[in-house]
């Protein structure tokens, strides 16, 4: 029998319910200048064309100033963790707004309830081995991007989604193992260093 870290039961498997089942990714990638992103145009000045070309913004991002060496190597680490969780955290907001889209559609109680359990089970059986491979810090991560994403703590999703029972229940278990699903980002606060590394990575500098 496969060993699984109390962790990966408390919060990571309740994650999977907001993942899609789709072939849709979020992944920071590196942009690469292309001709059909450049606007040509031109303006005659005394007989000569002088072509005037319009480029892509270009964003500049100063440097994270560390106070300490041990800063330093906690930005180094969580540049990785972001790396690999930040596109699981976008993928939950993009399941969201479809899971939302489709039960606007479904009036009737019983097959809101029916479209509920079966995207779960679709999510459960493409996303359980993946997330269970994320380490504590990489789950306590995902829970504050999926917040900074959606807007919402995941404890709030859950209660939106399976009750305020499972929500109160899931917590507790949550807080045996050290983490809160009521955790908020705070990107002006300590996730300062996490909102710079997301910024970078969305515009393709790391």
């Amino acid at each position: 029998m496969m060993l699984v870290k109390p962790y990966s039961y408390s919060v990571i498997l309740l994650l999977i319910l907001f993942f899609t089942g789709s072939s849709y990714t979020v992944l920071a990638q590196k942009d690469t200048v292309r001709i059909k992103d450049i606007i040509l145009n031109h303006q005659i000045i005394d007989n000569d064309t002088i072509p005037h070309i319009t480029l892509k913004e270009v964003p500049v991002m100063p440097p994270f100033k560390f106070k300490s060496k041990r800063q330093k190597r906690r930005y180094s680490k969580l540049v990785h963790n972001v790396k690999i969780t930040l596109p699981y955290a976008r993928r939950a907001s993009y399941t969201i707004n479809d899971i939302n889209s489709n039960l606007a559609l479904i009036t009737e109680p019983k097959e809101r309830k029916k479209y509920l359990k079966q995207r779960e089970k679709e999510l459960f059986e493409e996303f359980e081995t993946p997330l269970k491979k994320l380490t504590f810090s990489q789950g306590k991560l995902l829970i504050k991007l999926i917040n900074r994403e959606t807007g919402d703590t995941t404890y709030e999703l859950i209660k939106e989604y399976k009750g305020g029972v499972s929500a109160v229940f899931w917590q507790g278990i949550a807080r045996l193992f050290g983490s809160n699903l009521k955790s908020e980002f705070d990107s002006d606060g300590d996730d300062v260093m996490i909102e710079h590394i997301i910024l970078l990575i969305d515009n393709g500098m790391i």
